[in-house]
């Protein structure tokens, strides 16, 4: 698939993550099969005024790349000043990702994220001026609308087309739906349908089977997966073999554990164990999930604070888990 000038190894990509696509899970998403990953959302303002929580999150590791950074705000001279100074000059970053999607209240009580869809002329105005200075693709994450009476994505698809953007990832849910409900994937193909730069589909795709589905009905360019990979990078190899008719396959329970213990140690080489293995916890509760047992693991898991003693854990779970297989 080509966005831009950049050609990437395929179509089925990371979507932006809060709290989750952070540089150790994109390494492991990327190694997994993913052709491009999306950064945790990153603040335009917290870049423009030099904030270093925020600066963080730009970091980006030559092994996970291609990678897109995703800025959110609603400020179009701050964000293409932002883009001038600090996004241009890194060879790191490989497209710009604009978002207008995110649903949280935090995010979109400062106009920021999805409220920007209601909105469309100052969206446009954003998209323009950081068209007009990005020396990156730049890309447009959306979601359907606002609200079930406010279904207007189609006309900023439109508006997204005529503005240079390169490609566009569309989730079919409103705002207030959040992340209830179902996707509509008629509206994904509705937009795929009406203009001609890249779609990427985004919803629902929590199975190899659902990407091929979603790619066959609305036709989009690709896919990019968000709560389907948590715990399960996986996925992007595992739709990789369907599209080239190869046969599934589910990882085993030893798998997951094994990638939950490398989760953690390049977790805490890049973030330092304290913070490692608090974010850990999560990640390893998505890695565990539905496997024997793994509630009194989790319990146990929350209650630790060093790397060593949760690797122990995990790997006295493997081995309880092979004892019991071989019973």
């Amino acid at each position: 698939m080509k966005i831009g000038n950049l050609i990437l190894e395929n179509n089925i990509f990371l979507a932006p993550m809060a709290g989750v696509t952070d540089k150790t899970f994109r390494i492991i998403c990327r190694e997994m099969g993913a052709g491009l990953v999306f950064s945790e959302m990153v603040s335009s303002k917290g870049l423009y005024y030099g904030d270093n929580n925020t600066d963080e999150l730009t970091d980006i590791d030559l092994r996970e790349r291609p990678t897109a950074l995703q800025i959110f705000g609603s400020d179009p001279n701050i964000m293409a000043e932002v883009v001038k100074k600090y996004i241009n000059p890194r060879n790191d970053i490989d497209i710009l990702d604009i978002n207008m999607g995110c649903p949280a209240p935090k995010i979109v009580k400062n106009g920021d994220g999805s409220a920007l869809l209601k909105n469309p002329p100052l969206a446009r105005n954003i998209l323009r001026e950081i068209v007009k200075v990005s020396k990156k693709p730049v890309t447009l994450k959306i979601r359907m609308g606002w609200d079930p009476n406010s279904i207007n994505g189609l006309d900023i698809a439109k508006i997204a087309e005529d503005e240079g953007i390169a490609a566009l990832t569309v989730h079919g849910r409103t705002r207030d739906m959040f992340y209830s409900g179902e996707a509509d994937w008629d509206f994904i193909k509705s937009i795929k349908e009406s203009i001609d730069i890249p779609v990427i589909g985004n919803g629902d795709i929590f199975e190899p089977i659902d990407a091929i589905k979603m790619m066959d009905y609305t036709g989009c360019d690709g896919v990019a997966i968000g709560r389907g990979a948590m715990g399960n990078p996986w996925i992007f190899k595992r739709i990789g073999f369907l599209m080239e008719g190869k046969d599934d396959y589910k990882p085993t329970p030893e798998e997951k554990i094994n990638m939950a213990i490398k989760h953690l140690n390049m977790i805490c080489s890049i973030k330092g164990e304290k913070v490692g293995v608090r974010e850990m916890r999560k990640h390893i509760a998505w890695y565990l999930k539905g496997m024997t047992n793994s509630n009194v693991v989790k319990n146990v898991i929350n209650t630790i604070s060093n790397k060593d003693d949760m690797e122990e854990v995990l790997s006295k779970y493997l081995i309880d888990m092979n004892a019991f297989k071989t019973k």
